[in-house]
């Protein structure tokens, strides 16, 4: 049974007099990962940021439309950005660990911040995360450590753990392997099919072949505005529009 989580409708966005999106409408599904692909410059990044409020940080930035959140506008004026934001976290491109802190610390902020105290509680919900991104193994007997002291691939995944540890709905993830080389990044991939049990992932990737292994679904953009939104399978052997059999093609 389908069962949309988030809802977007009538979404478009500007940097000050410059529209990054138009009129974007899209329904996400809960427990699926959705990957969102473009040439470059094409509102990809700027539409993940929109569904968690992160674009109106950017000075001059702006928007019209809804996102919907289980039937719940985010941008309404009685929701708070900060929570909206412990329910849709983020994974960015470049591996950021909290500098000066450990690895516990790392995925330990969020929850403290949260109101979360007591360590009993504290060390299973890390344990729990860290396992969830992987990462538990490699680093159990060493949570004390920077996680600067972590290679790039695993500080994504703790990244991820960092993320998963306030329990979110979605995840969104801004080209998070594009840093990372070709082992870590098959690292990071399997996980997305495992991470989907948990939550809902929206994934922006510039690479095709990506997108067609970890993905359920697949949005495509040009110039700002969603030309397809399709399953993947359907995408790439049966595509609806002919601007996407171009870009797959690589006729574009």
């Amino acid at each position: 049974m389908k069962k949309t989580l988030i809802e977007v409708k009538n979404l478009s966005a500007w940097f000050k007099k410059n529209q990054a999106l138009s009129e974007v409408n899209v329904e996400i599904e809960k427990n699926k990962v959705v990957a969102i692909i473009g040439p470059s410059g094409c509102g990809k990044s700027t539409f993940i940021r929109c569904l968690n409020r992160l674009h109106e940080e950017v000075e001059g930035a702006f928007l019209k439309g809804e996102v919907l959140l289980e039937g719940k506008n985010i941008y309404d004026s009685s929701e708070d950005p900060a929570l909206i934001r412990r329910k849709i976290g983020m994974v960015f491109q470049k591996p950021n660990p909290f500098p000066g802190m450990s690895i516990y610390d790392n995925v330990a902020i969020g929850l403290r911040l949260n109101g979360m105290k007591k360590r009993s509680l504290l060390d299973e919900r890390i344990e729990q995360s860290l396992r969830s991104a992987g990462l538990w193994k490699e680093v159990k007997d060493r949570l004390n450590y920077s996680g600067l002291s972590l290679s790039g691939g695993q500080q994504q995944r703790l990244c991820i753990a960092r993320a998963l540890a306030i329990q979110p709905f979605v995840i969104l993830m801004d080209e998070p392997t594009s840093a990372l080389d070709p082992v870590s990044t098959g690292w990071v991939e399997e996980l997305l099919q495992k991470l989907k049990k948990q939550v809902t992932v929206v994934i922006v990737t510039h690479n095709m072949q990506q997108a067609a292994r970890v993905s359920d679904r697949i949005a495509f953009f040009i110039d700002g505005k969603l030309i397809e939104y399709n399953k993947t399978s359907r995408f790439f052997t049966k595509p609806e529009s002919p601007k996407s059999e171009d870009y797959i093609t690589g006729r574009f």
